[in-house]
Order: C-alpha cells, then structure tokens, then sequence
C-alpha cells in the first residue's frame, strides 16, 4: 500500500495514508520516508510500546527470484473510528489492501454510501477480503490470492464479478495479467524486462491502474500502464527506485 501511495504521490497525485506503527525505529523510518514522497501520514497512528510490520527482502538477480522475512506488527488493528472521514468524504478514490479487515470493510461502506470508487489490492486470501470485495468497484488479485479460491485466473476474475465487482482482475508475473471488465475479458502478457527483483512490482501495477482511473482512462489503458510500470520496477533492486517519474508516465503516455 505504501509503495502504491509513493508512486501515486510522485505522478502528482495527493495521497492520505491511514494505517499504524509502533513507537519503534521501523515506525520511524516508515513515517519518515512516506513523509518524504510527500505522502500525508497523519492518518498513521503509533501504538506507543508495541512494535511495527517490517520485512527483510533478499532477491536473486538471476530470475527476479525473492525471499520475505517479516514479522506482524504487534499493535492493536487500525479502529474505524481512527479513520480521517473528512478526507475519505473528500477523496477520488479509496485504495485498500484490507490488511486491518474492520477498518477497511467500514471505510469501503463509507465510500460507496459517498460514491467514490474503492481499488482493492488482493495479495492473500485473508479472512474478510470476499466481504471487502462486495463493495469494491475494482479488485486486482495476486496468483497466489487466485490459486486460494481454487480457481483458475479466469474463474477467480467471475468470482469477483459474481460478487458485484465491474473491475475484476489478476495479475499473474512474467506472464501478464487477466482482467474481466463489464463481462468482458482482458489478456495481455508482461512488458519485457530483464527482471532482477520483484518486490513493489505489484503495488505499482496497483497505482498505475489508480492513476488511469483517475483521469478516466479506458480500462485497457489503466491495466497497460500499471502493466508497463511493474515492469520498469522489475528492472531495479528494490521496490521504489524503478518507478517511472511523472515526466517518463507523461511522455507514454502522451504517445498512447
């Protein structure tokens, strides 16, 4: 989520960050670098004596292969009424990966009874995640979320739609993406790239989808460029450091 927000917040867009951190050195170093992209964190709240989610990320060059060492925050959940309305009421869109499942079933509700369109990222198949599904206008899932509802790509995508989602899709790595959209089904393969790391290549898949969204792009346009952002990302150490600047998405763009 947080890596969705900073590649959102360099293409121009204003993004608020709801979640908490413990009181910790990893707190502070996640609050610190969002602060930095010019990301609104007063939606962040400490958990004084408790310690934050962090992971240690090793990848393989030689394949993008990676391995996640990570240990659960150990704070009480984010609350729903530790939730800024205001500035859900005063949103384009809410993004949610509903890590923190009672927080963000209640801002979902919040956001359809206000119109605005909820962007669901389904990494895991976490308890509530079906729920949140049911409010949501667009809900991209992981293989591995996928291969949890014992379906394939395709039938995972009319799951969702089953459930009222217009925007179903999932993203499958080196091998593309699917996407059912209006009942219509969408398949294209990944952009090239010499991948040397995957980690955030699903979370700017996310933004780039986001901010085709909000500039009312078809579609096929959104999932293209979340498409050709991933693989930019794939192409460096780290999850931040590929993402296209605002001037690289601008020039694409422009010429698509």
């Amino acid at each position: 989520m947080a890596t969705a927000l900073v590649a959102l917040s360099r293409w121009g867009l204003r993004c608020h960050m709801a979640g908490n951190v413990g009181d910790d050195e990893f707190g502070r170093k996640i609050t610190v670098s969002l602060d930095a992209e010019g990301v609104d964190t007063s939606g962040i709240i400490v958990r004084n004596g408790y310690s934050s989610q962090f992971a240690f990320i090793v990848s393989e060059e030689k394949g993008g292969r990676r391995t996640i060492f990570w240990q659960r925050p150990t704070g009480k959940p984010l609350q729903p009424n530790e939730l800024d309305l205001a500035v859900l009421k005063r949103s384009r869109i809410l993004h949610t990966d509903g890590l923190f499942v009672e927080a963000a079933l209640f801002a979902c509700r919040q956001a359809r009874e206000a119109g605005i369109p909820v962007i669901v990222d389904g990494g895991t198949l976490r308890e509530g995640m079906l729920d949140i599904a049911r409010f949501s206008d667009c809900f991209i899932a992981s293989e591995t979320f996928s291969r949890s509802l014992g379906a394939d790509p395709v039938e995972s995508c009319r799951i969702l739609a089953g459930l009222g989602v217009n925007f179903a899709g999932v993203t499958l790595g080196a091998n593309g993406y699917i996407a059912l959209v209006n009942n219509r089904i969408i398949r294209k393969p990944a952009y090239p790239s010499r991948a040397i790391d995957t980690t955030g290549c699903g979370d700017v898949f996310h933004a780039g989808v986001i901010y085709g969204l909000v500039r009312g792009w078809t579609a096929e346009k959104c999932l293209d460029c979340g498409a050709w952002a991933a693989a930019l990302v794939s192409a460096k150490t780290g999850g931040r450091s590929g993402i296209p600047t605002r001037q690289e998405l601008q020039d694409r763009n422009a010429l698509s």
